[in-house]
């Protein structure tokens, strides 16, 4: 059994070699940061935070699931319809969930899409990309 002063000398030693590791494992992450993102997709990213659209949408899985995942989403939709919700000046409604009006200028929808272009070319934690053109039974099907 520890005596008080032993207890305390544990506490603060403990907490100072925790502290320690804590600034270490900041200073490694803050290194490891991605610096390939290009100046538009940085100014998507930028929108993307200011609007808080991570409130609604997922991207990379990360967000809320009230509307659609949108990490391919210029695959899925192509960037024309991506632009045209972006700008659109009237809430726009598929299925019943309305979508705050952003009315984006044209610079800000292509921001957003340069973004989106980016994420969607991202590696996924080192997991294979799926091909959602054809469904996994077809592919099984198509193997026997």
């Amino acid at each position: 059994m520890l005596s008080k002063s032993q207890a305390k000398l544990f506490f603060f030693v403990g907490t100072a070699v925790t502290f320690v590791i804590f600034i270490g494992l900041t200073v490694f992450s803050l290194k490891q940061v991605n610096t390939d993102m290009p100046e538009a997709a940085a100014r998507g990213k930028h929108i993307w935070e200011k609007n808080n659209c991570m409130g609604c949408h997922t991207i990379m899985g990360e967000g809320a699931y009230y509307a659609p995942e949108l990490t391919n989403v210029i695959k899925r939709r192509g960037e024309d319809y991506v632009r045209g919700v972006l700008m659109s000046k009237q809430p726009w409604q598929p299925k019943g969930r309305k979508m705050v009006a952003y009315g984006m200028s044209e610079q800000e929808a292509n921001d957003m899409i340069a973004f989106f272009k980016w994420i969607g070319r991202k590696n996924l934690n080192g997991f294979e990309k799926v091909d959602r053109t054809v469904s996994p039974l077809a592919k099984n099907r198509m193997k026997d």
